[in-house]
């Protein structure tokens, strides 16, 4: 195949990335999670001080008091993702599509959620094992985590309907131009407000009163709980998170995949293990979206803090040196696009290979660990910028083991890095000697 029609091949590819990258829908799930992503740090935060910090220095009734303060943050947090990501998806959705009443969208993706979720349900009282029936109620199993995925159809559905129906103009109802634009936005949105929400409800009456069960429930069964198995599944998450990192090697950032394919389900399966952690109970999930950046990530996407210390220790080269120095305070905190496109790594082949290998490794040789008991199971969410060394402890509620696995990955990584990284040096003598 000749450099043209490879580099042909290679244009082709990145329209398409891009096209992927900017797609509506997606860009409003990534802007949504991100939206979100704080509390659920928060949330982490309260989970290890609860659970790991007031042990240390409380005990008896102090303790089970101070612990109400974690409580109630996982409530308001954790406890209630699902009706966070629904209005925050209706306002990203509707914003990208340059709607001027964002705030309607919101509204009715609250109010569709709530419409969708079962009139009646089961619970067991406190010291019962057997459930009774409540209804009027709301149950933090589906406004929580469960319930994550069907929000997230939801504020796409809900708000996707309502744009399409106030496009139509004989459905609006006009006020004239005196009138204050809340008031005025309000009446124009009225008739598409009452279509779209009668139609939800319709939707749960017929699930009701036909299947005798509701769209939540379908949705977490049906589609939510057997794309999690694929996707949180040990090759599942190395080939879809790989594929992002190849991604970054053309210029487009992981994010378009991870965000919208991978963080979701990995996200549930982190806020089921803090629920866990909390409530003492045994930890279900080892892959979540800590413990992937938290071992697959080091220094940032392609765990390039190992190619910073190659690059310091074995490197002559002048400008591969300079570039070191001025991406590894960044790089201490998982921020390394001064490396990705100022050595650079993209479109870069010799470095693009360990890229995209490297952090496939970490997760493997990390998910093995875990898995014979060596390390424990990332618990505690953690900001992104978390420096090295401190993420593996903190993930793991203070497991310095996690940290000797984590030391293991970047020491291994400095040796995988450094023949490509010479290759690469190599190819840049020839390429200015050339020039």
């Amino acid at each position: 195949m000749s450099e043209m029609s490879m580099q042909s091949i290679t244009d082709r590819f990145v329209e398409i990335s891009a096209r992927i990258a900017g797609q509506v829908h997606l860009r409003s799930l990534r802007d949504a999670f991100a939206a979100i992503m704080p509390i659920f740090i928060l949330a982490g935060l309260a989970v290890l001080i609860n659970n790991v910090v007031f042990p240390w220095i409380l005990e008896g009734e102090a303790l089970t008091k101070c612990k109400v303060w974690g409580d109630v943050i996982i409530n308001g947090t954790l406890n209630i993702a699902a009706l966070l990501i629904a209005p925050m998806i209706a306002w990203s959705l509707a914003r990208n599509k340059n709607s001027t009443n964002p705030v309607s969208a919101v509204i009715i993706a609250i109010c569709s959620l709530i419409i969708m979720m079962p009139i009646q349900i089961e619970l067991a009282p406190i010291g019962e094992k057997t459930t009774v029936s409540i209804t009027q109620v709301l149950s933090f199993s589906n406004i929580g985590t469960t319930g994550i995925f069907a929000g997230v159809i939801i504020g796409l559905l809900s708000t996707e309907l309502f744009l399409r129906i106030s496009a139509i103009k004989r459905l609006q109802i006009s006020l004239g131009e005196n009138v204050p634009p809340a008031v005025s936005n309000s009446f124009t949105a009225l008739i598409p407000t009452i279509l779209t929400l009668s139609l939800f409800a319709l939707a749960a009456a017929l699930l009701t009163n036909f299947l005798h069960t509701d769209l939540i429930h379908l949705i977490t069964t049906l589609i939510q709980q057997p794309l999690r198995l694929i996707n949180t599944s040990l090759p599942g998450t190395i080939f879809i998170y790989s594929f992002g990192n190849f991604l970054f090697t053309l210029g487009i950032h992981q994010a378009v995949v991870n965000s919208v394919i991978l963080e979701p389900f990995l996200l549930i399966n982190t806020n089921e293990n803090m629920l866990a952690f909390a409530n003492g109970e045994p930890i279900p999930h080892i892959i979540n979206n800590i413990f992937v950046p938290t071992f697959g990530m080091i220094g940032g996407t392609g765990s390039t803090i190992s190619l910073l210390i190659a690059i310091f220790i074995f490197s002559r080269q002048k400008a591969a040196n300079q570039v070191a120095r001025l991406a590894i305070t960044p790089g201490l905190f998982n921020i390394n696009e001064p490396v990705i496109f100022g050595l650079p790594i993209v479109f870069n082949l010799p470095l693009m290979i360990p890229f995209v290998l490297l952090p496939a490794i970490g997760i493997y040789f990390a998910w093995v660990c875990t898995s014979l008991g060596l390390i424990s199971r990332c618990v505690v969410m953690i900001p992104w910028t978390t420096p090295p060394i401190l993420s593996a402890w903190l993930a793991t509620a203070g497991d310095w083991r996690a940290v000797v696995v984590q030391l293991i990955i970047i020491v291994f990584g400095v040796f995988f890095y450094l023949p490509f990284l010479k290759v690469a040096e190599r190819v840049a003598l020839r390429n200015s000697a050339i020039n």
